[in-house]
């Protein structure tokens, strides 16, 4: 079976769709053996293929890309069009599995993609308007269209049938793995100044309101002044003028294979997001033997697997009593997060994901 994969959110620097897709792809290429071949494409920015191919180094997959100075505006003509079929460019396939940036045609094979959630339909106050219009429009093709819509948690397999309407037997829950090096052996990060010498806890996402983290800032002031506050993540949108707290260690994006260090240095790891497709970051915490307090919505269910300390986030003082049970309780949850994130593997992915691909044929 050939199966071709569309790579152009891999232009951009990697946050958890782009991460996806890489331990997706090499989870594919591993386990399809001599049986299938898997090859990435997307038309992507003049910048495009360089960060493409270095995100897909190591998986043994290559790519067929196209270089255009309007790569947006030509996807979204490609997949509102309708036209060229994917096979003028790309040849005959057995199955297409696209991305969140465009839903390109195709004449025959298996459609899949991948919904890694229902935010811009839920709180699209919560997201910029291109992304609203660009994955809403990804949705209703793809409900429309795919002959298997892989969803990165049951919960979001869940909303994908109630809020789209498709049918559950073309939804595929295709849970996430995590990248090599997420152990809690290694390197550990301190942070600069005389908050190095003390154990902190760590923020990581991208800075737009969805995260919450100006709930984890207000959660944190009232842990008093002994426990440093570290934010990982790339600037996103949304006035937040509460982490501009000089106190604060801001270190901006920090790339997928520099988080372990992070991760391990820290004394809780805290993840107040008000709505997720899954939330990997919760696994990685645990994965690299740190405890974990989790935002209370039930969509970091699968996620923090009755292990992460919970807290309503829109309650700054649950969030610190979380983190307080958290610095208290390391003894008992740290096996049992370690315990539950090496049950997320890309292999195991990856072969749900061909077994469903197969399947319809």
């Amino acid at each position: 079976m050939r199966v071709v994969v569309d790579v152009a959110p891999l232009s951009h620097p990697r946050t958890g769709i782009g991460n996806y897709l890489v331990g997706l792809i090499g989870g594919l290429a591993a386990v399809a053996g001599d049986r299938h071949v898997v090859q990435g494409f997307a038309p992507t920015s003049l910048r495009g293929p360089a960060r493409i191919r270095a995100a897909l180094d190591g998986t043994g997959v290559d790519a067929r890309l196209w270089r255009l100075p309007w790569s947006h505006a030509a996807r979204t003509a490609w997949s509102r069009l309708g036209h060229p079929a994917a096979e003028r460019l790309l040849g005959g396939f057995d199955a297409l599995l696209f991305s969140d940036w465009m839903y390109p045609p195709q004449r025959g094979g298996v459609r899949a993609t991948v919904i890694h959630d229902l935010v811009p339909v839920h709180h699209p106050e919560w997201c910029t308007p291109r992304t609203v219009s660009m994955h809403t429009s990804k949705y209703a093709n793809a409900a429309r269209t795919c002959d298997v819509v892989f969803a990165n948690s049951a919960y979001t397999a869940a909303d994908v049938v109630a809020t789209l309407g498709v049918p559950a037997d073309r939804v595929e829950v295709a849970l996430p793995g995590l990248v090599p090096g997420m152990t809690p052996d290694g390197h550990r990060f301190a942070p600069p100044g005389p908050a190095g010498a003390r154990p902190y806890v760590l923020g990581v996402g991208t800075l737009e309101p969805r995260k919450n983290l100006l709930g984890l800032v207000d959660a944190w002031r009232l842990l008093g002044d002994d426990v440093p506050l570290v934010l990982a993540g790339g600037e996103g949108w949304g006035v937040q003028p509460g982490l501009d707290d000089p106190r604060i260690v801001k270190l901006g994006y920090v790339p997928t294979h520099e988080l372990a260090p992070l991760y391990r240095g820290a004394a809780a790891f805290v993840f107040p997001s008000r709505m997720e497709g899954f939330g990997l970051p919760i696994v990685e915490a645990m994965a690299c033997g740190t405890p974990v307090v989790a935002s209370s919505h039930p969509s970091l269910d699968e996620a923090s697997g009755g292990v992460a300390l919970r807290a309503d986030p829109d309650d700054p003082e649950a969030i610190a009593e979380a983190i307080r049970e958290a610095l208290r309780g390391r003894e008992e949850l740290v096996p049992a997060g370690l315990a539950h994130a090496a049950g997320f593997r890309w292999d195991t992915t990856a072969t749900a994901v061909l077994g469903a691909l197969e399947a319809r044929r």
